[in-house]
């Protein structure tokens, strides 16, 4: 099992509020320089907040939710001191409850 963490935050939030778009994209270019391999996803309603564990978390944050997932703990971190209003954490998947770490509730993630 592989450990990821997350910043989760209302849609509006994450995608209109905050310049993330640019964040993401500056160290998308970053990573390619680098030749290093892409460790982070945008997805729109995760569908991991569904878990049983993570009822709790799911009830914090106000609905429809965005999140940004990490295998680079440092990198969530930072997004947390950048963001400021988001919820982070880690979970293991593929589990029991989560087989799909990535994958989303929307229709278009």
């Amino acid at each position: 099992m592989q450990t990821y963490y997350y910043v989760l935050a209302s849609q509006h939030f994450l995608m209109e509020e905050e310049p993330i778009a640019e964040v993401l994209k500056e160290r998308t270019r970053n990573y390619h320089e680098q030749e290093k391999a892409i460790d982070f996803w945008l997805i729109k309603q995760p569908a991991f907040i569904e878990a049983p564990e993570m009822k709790d978390i799911k009830a914090k944050c106000p609905q429809p939710a965005a999140a940004i997932i990490s295998t680079n703990k440092q990198f969530i971190t930072w997004l947390q001191l950048r963001l400021e209003y988001v919820i982070t954490g880690e979970f293991l998947a593929p589990s029991e409850t989560i087989s799909n770490p990535l994958e989303s509730l929307s229709a278009v993630a």
